[in-house]
């Protein structure tokens, strides 16, 4: 395995359209195939349409700091070094372009927007189901050296593949509109106002086995075209409406320190894939939590009405059987989460690769992941209350229920006897 920089911090084309660009991100609805409903939600829900797409106005869900605010994340290259630029509280997060000492990053950092995005290399990541079925897709990927270059390599719960669509090079930025000789002088202006930028050349997939896949240095068009064909190989498949996106950019740069501000990605080498899993570490589990997180906040939405019910009636307006569908798709919902939790905690390749470690942990903290993980764990904190409480209104409902049982049959008997002590009167 090639090593890494020792950078140390500071979840065939179809009729997709088009994926959103842009420095915020939302969950994106992607919809292709049978739909296993139980992972994506546990609540009712619509059965997806079989026609892939991705939706013109995505949901606004919860969203981490750095989607909203210009935050930065260095990556010191002295590896006794631990630096973080800009720490997750109020005061640090935004404008945090004053903050960069370098001039070149600097005007790098005030230049890059959102007309660069289009210019600039992608880093996506999808959470389209609960699991992929990676034996078969290792062997799938193997069948394909010859046309798209692959060479597949298992870490653990990531297989790393470069992925080389040969007929659409041509078609390298974007979606594809772009006029390439545009991009280009508009690269070449960036260029001379700021650092030297390279594009990169290489096309890198990481797929993780809960159901993420991070795609480096791909155009829309190839995104799609990626995703229907790894279709065939998930394992509980979300429906399109809870598919989850991360979207970034990234450049290659030798004039000032690897970093990440405003979801733009600045590396120094491009060919290092044991860097950029690192980074898809990290962005597979944000992606991942953000599945949970809009899963809880549907589920907590859905039921707010209950406690409400209680407070103004003393009980739950529901019959016993609503009560206990309910707690089945609440205890569903608990189980899926619980059963990824793994996915939240440092992957065994940072025990494997420690120099590793720190982009790692830099990039984790470029998305909050561990604030997002507090927050989502006392959300479910709610939902456990709200079990218990509908465990409990239904434990009251069986003693009411064997209470009228114990009156009516103590009123049977006091009639039994009424009637028995009259004929036997009416006998003498």
């Amino acid at each position: 395995m090639s090593e890494a920089d020792p950078l140390v911090p500071d979840n065939k084309v179809s009729s997709f359209s088009s994926i959103p660009t842009g420095p915020i991100r939302t969950s994106t609805p992607i919809t292709s195939g049978n739909v296993n409903p139980k992972i994506a939600n546990p609540l009712p829900m619509a059965q997806a349409n079989k026609t892939s797409k991705i939706a013109q106005s995505p949901k606004i869900g919860l969203q981490r700091t750095s989607r909203t605010s210009q935050k930065l994340k260095l990556l010191p290259e002295d590896p006794t070094l631990e630096e973080i630029v800009g720490d997750n509280s109020t005061n640090g997060v935004y404008s945090q372009v004053k903050k960069i000492k370098d001039t070149l990053a600097r005007k790098d950092a005030e230049i890059l927007g959102k007309l660069h995005r289009d210019l600039l290399p992608r880093v996506t990541a999808y959470c389209t189901c609960g699991s992929y079925k990676m034996k078969e897709l290792v062997r799938w990927l193997k069948d394909r050296k010859r046309i798209h270059n692959t060479s597949p390599k298992l870490f653990d719960e990531c297989l790393y593949t470069p992925f080389v669509y040969k007929d659409w090079r041509s078609d390298n930025h974007g979606d594809g509109s772009n006029n390439n000789g545009e991009a280009d002088n508009r690269l070449i202006r960036l260029a001379d106002e700021g650092g030297e930028i390279d594009i990169g050349k290489r096309n890198d997939v990481f797929i993780f086995e809960y159901g993420v896949i991070v795609m480096w240095g791909y155009n829309t068009k190839e995104e799609v075209a990626f995703l229907d064909d790894l279709a065939k190989f998930e394992s509980e498949k979300l429906s399109g409406e809870d598919v989850q996106v991360e979207e970034f950019n990234y450049y290659i740069t030798q004039s000032y320190q690897p970093r990440i501000y405003n979801d733009f990605i600045t590396l120094r080498d491009d060919s290092n894939y044991m860097l950029k899993l690192s980074i898809s570490h990290a962005l597979a589990q944000s992606v991942k939590i953000s599945l949970f997180e809009e899963l809880v906040d549907n589920t907590i939405e859905d039921t707010q009405d209950i406690p409400q019910q209680i407070a103004l009636t003393g009980k739950v307006e529901m019959t016993r059987d609503e009560i206990m569908k309910l707690i089945g798709e609440l205890f569903i919902l608990r189980i899926n989460i619980n059963l990824h939790g793994s996915v939240l905690d440092s992957p065994e390749l940072m025990w494997a690769e420690p120099h590793l470690e720190p982009i790692y942990q830099a990039t984790r903290g470029y998305l909050d992941i561990n604030q997002r993980v507090e927050l989502l764990n006392q959300r479910l904190e709610v939902i456990s209350d709200l079990l218990q409480m509908l465990k409990e209104q239904l434990g009251h409902s069986h003693e009411e229920n064997l209470e009228f049982v114990v009156v009516v049959l103590v009123g049977v008997e006091v009639l039994v006897s009424i009637v028995t002590i009259l004929l036997d009167v009416f006998s003498y």
